[in-house]
């Protein structure tokens, strides 16, 4: 099944919700990555929830979100924008805990001594950034408070990635449900007896639900879809890029690169790929600096 999402409204129009399959995507970030199951997991379910949040977004706006609950894989980097590319990483994409049960254990990985935090751009000359402490470490919930504290919208986040042995992942994705004002307490306890039933989302996306499904399982028939788009793994860097960073070290440091290494490699933290500049072109870029 194609990565996409969909937005929808539902309970006579007073709840909004996104529900995404984001398997290939995520896969493509364990692969660039070389992610470990657990790592796979907490990198796959930040990138699905920075996909429906990046909905929300217009034109050129974008949104970052970084994690750091002080765990064993450090800091976790999400960009996404409005046209449904997102990117991310993890620091230390080598960890990996399970339960008991054998469920991966995310919380581990994540940590809990830390803060969430989530800075949108919106054209403007300054940005927008809200920060709660993390609660659990295992996302989903943490996705629900920010949206509780931090911007006052009253949310259910669910969240998942399963794993392959091979490390491979086998299927993800998430749906993201807000309570819009005015909603009414009979909506209210509809909603809240769906989520007391409702499948982990990798299970259903797993057994071949698709965003219109989980959409249809959490509200019935009583609902419509608003929109519907692709969603991928897309990194924007280029070598155009890192040469503004190469000429901004400065004369002196670029011909050391030159006289020590005759010439310069440049790897994006974003999706891995390695940019080369030879002895000529760093030369270029010295007489620019």
């Amino acid at each position: 099944m194609k990565d996409y999402l969909v937005k929808a409204l539902g309970f006579n129009d007073e709840i909004r919700a996104m529900a995404v399959s984001s398997t290939q995507l995520v896969d493509e970030a364990r692969r660039r990555h070389n992610c470990w199951p657990t790592a796979s997991a907490a990198l796959g379910r930040t990138l699905t929830v920075a996909t429906m949040m990046g909905s929300q977004l217009k034109g050129q706006e974008t949104i970052t979100i970084r994690i750091n609950g002080n765990g064993p894989i450090g800091s976790i980097v999400v960009d996404a924008d409005s046209h449904g590319n997102v990117r991310g990483y993890a620091a230390k994409p080598g960890v990996h805990f399970q339960y008991n049960s054998g469920k991966l254990n995310v919380g581990m990985a994540v940590g809990t001594d830390g803060v969430l935090s989530v800075t949108k751009d919106l054209g403007l000359k300054d940005f927008f950034t809200g920060q709660v402490p993390l609660q659990t470490g295992e996302i989903g919930d943490d996705f629900t408070y920010y949206f509780a504290a931090s911007e006052q919208i009253p949310s259910a986040v669910g969240l998942g990635v399963l794993v392959e042995a091979d490390n491979s992942v086998r299927a993800a994705g998430g749906f993201l449900i807000q309570v819009l004002p005015g909603a009414s307490e009979e909506t209210l306890t509809k909603l809240e007896n769906v989520l007391k039933t409702i499948k982990p989302v990798s299970t259903m996306i797993d057994e071949g639900y698709t965003p219109e499904k989980i959409i249809e399982t959490i509200f019935g028939t009583d609902h419509k879809i608003l929109d519907r788009h692709d969603v991928k793994f897309e990194c924007h860097c280029s070598k155009e890029k890192f040469e503004a960073g190469i000429i901004s070290l400065g004369k002196d440091e670029i011909q050391s690169m030159i006289d020590e290494d005759n010439g310069a490699e440049a790897v994006c933290h974003f999706c891995m790929e390695n940019h080369h500049f030879d002895a000529d072109e760093l030369a270029k870029l010295k007489e620019q600096a």
